[in-house]
């Protein structure tokens, strides 16, 4: 049986052109319909149950929101032309101590999908050759353009879906 790759043992290729960003783009845009899609209905014992330290469903949307900081802070880093992007928290501390289990899905729903929907129309706003601009990516160590940036940050938005898919096909075989 294959097994599912866990997110920091991740590699990735990036080889595709720049001019593919805005099917990228697309692809963020599409993370907070997807998402609500996962999750509506559900009630709230099945939204916030962990598995022990794994987080809940309702923790995994709240991750995708945390991490909207760090996307605009690369967005950031590649305006300003750096060379080394800015590092992510690897501990996921703010998520850790978000709560997010104690707030109504719809409060982090609504403000992923208004966060993530100001990041996709700053990037429609750009200029098309920031897209191939290049900074270190801190943990990967490889050179990434922007286009990278936002394919691995649309990855890690379907690792969650996944994640979250993949607990509600359990949910859904326990009695």
């Amino acid at each position: 049986m294959i097994q599912r790759v866990p997110w920091f043992e991740r590699i990735f290729t990036f080889a595709f052109p720049p001019g593919f960003y805005p099917e990228v783009i697309e692809r963020l845009r599409g993370t907070p319909a997807r998402l609500e899609d996962r999750v509506q209905g559900l009630p709230v014992d099945v939204l916030t149950r962990r598995d022990g330290d794994h987080w809940s469903i309702q923790e995994n949307a709240g991750h995708l929101f945390d991490l909207e900081a760090l996307m605009e802070g690369r967005l950031e880093d590649f305006l300003a032309g750096v060379d080394v992007l800015r590092a992510a928290d690897l501990t996921n501390q703010v998520t850790a101590t978000a709560g997010h289990n104690r707030r109504p899905i719809a409060d982090i729903l609504a403000a992923f999908r208004a966060r993530r929907l100001g990041n996709v129309a700053r990037l429609e706003s750009l200029d098309s050759d920031l897209f191939a601009r290049t900074a270190l990516h801190p943990r990967l160590q490889v050179p990434m353009r922007l286009i990278d940036l936002l394919e691995f940050q649309a990855n890690h938005d379907d690792f969650h879906l996944a994640t979250i898919s993949e607990m509600l096909r359990q949910h859904a075989g326990t009695p």
